[in-house]
């Protein structure tokens, strides 16, 4: 589903609105608010009558595929997993589908995102161990919830150097044919340059093979700040469930440590260590599984070009900011791929 049916993303379509109410049986909506944490989903506080809850509007992820998986989150808690708990329909379902649209509703959730630099130490450490026991309590609930089994293997696509330089190619003509363009197509011009001299020169660091190493199971699929709200020091949810799926545990570790710690173009390399240190602290993966995931993320990123994808391709220009730091940060990684690495493996 997408949300081009939608002109104003930051409000509620009247008539969404009164069914809405009626279908979730919450009484006479008071005041809403647009939360702008959210990339993908478009999200609402509602203040009601019968109190103040979460609104989204799904437009990424397919609804049948969402449904399954709001339907693990009671589980997880029962496995003490801070998360919340959709509310049903008067029908019975967690999502309510509304001219075209579907939206899904949860108690209002006290606390706030937190970027990775604004961590402590301990609580960077902290951090990492919740998603190791959010690994482990997904493995049990995913059996309950009668999710389907973990394949005996799974694979990591590793694109190879010359579709990556056709994706920039394809790009770089997408904003050749804006003309004189605006300032994010001339940054974007300039980047792609610079992405396709990088690609030739660290080619032969690639990964190896689409066989990822180490363990694999169900994970949460995008475990970061703007996902987890923080309270008193302490993390009380953590949200977003759209991309729950099967992938190896160290891809997720490390993918989180470089979104929650890849801050402004920069890594903060103390706090990556703390992390898997965290992490590793509860499920000890070995550093060479770790460091094949880093590699790959890395090599992911390198061949990567999605936000400009979303801009160009879409029109939706929501991550746009997104792209601009990332490949700041991409240099700076490259330029120091060995001292990062061993962040990643937990070394100082």
């Amino acid at each position: 589903m997408t949300d081009a049916n939608v002109a104003d993303r930051t409000r509620i379509p009247a008539d969404d609105l009164v069914e809405l109410i009626r279908v979730f049986d919450i009484g006479e909506v008071l005041d809403q608010q647009h939360l702008t944490d959210g990339l993908m989903n478009v999200n609402w506080r509602l203040d009601t009558r019968a109190g103040r809850f979460a609104l989204k509007r799904v437009t990424d992820v397919p609804i049948d595929r969402l449904r399954r998986n709001l339907a693990v989150l009671p589980i997880l808690v029962s496995h003490g997993v801070p998360t919340c708990v959709p509310l049903s329909t008067v029908h019975g379902d967690v999502i309510a589908e509304v001219c075209g649209s579907g939206y899904c509703l949860f108690p209002w959730s006290a606390g706030g995102h937190v970027r990775g630099t604004d961590l402590s130490l301990a609580q960077a450490s902290e951090f990492g161990a919740h998603l190791a026991r959010l690994h482990t309590a997904l493995g049990h609930a995913a059996d309950e919830a009668g999710l389907p089994a973990v394949p005996a293997s799974v694979t990591a696509k590793v694109t190879e150097p010359g579709r990556a330089l056709q994706k920039a190619d394809r790009l770089a003509r997408a904003v050749s044919a804006r003309g004189v363009g605006d300032s994010f197509d001339v940054a974007t011009g300039v980047a792609l340059e610079e992405r396709k001299i990088l690609l030739g020169k660290h080619a032969h660091l690639r990964p190896e093979g689409d066989a990822a190493a180490g363990p694999h199971g169900w994970t949460h699929g995008d475990f970061q700040y703007r996902n987890v709200l923080w309270a008193d020091g302490e993390l009380v949810a953590v949200l977003d469930w759209d991309r729950l799926g099967i992938r190896p545990y160290a891809e997720e570790v490390v993918r989180t440590a470089q979104v929650q710690f890849g801050v402004e173009g920069v890594f903060d390399l103390g706090r990556v260590s703390a992390f898997v240190d965290g992490y590793r602290s509860v499920l000890p993966l070995e550093p060479a599984t770790l460091l094949d995931a880093a590699r790959r993320l890395w090599w992911k990123r390198m061949t990567d070009f999605w936000q400009l994808e979303f801009h160009y391709d879409r029109h939706d220009h929501s991550c746009d900011d997104l792209f601009i730091a990332d490949e700041a940060l991409l240099h700076r990684w490259t330029e120091r791929l060995d001292e990062v690495e061993r962040a990643f493996v937990g070394a100082p």
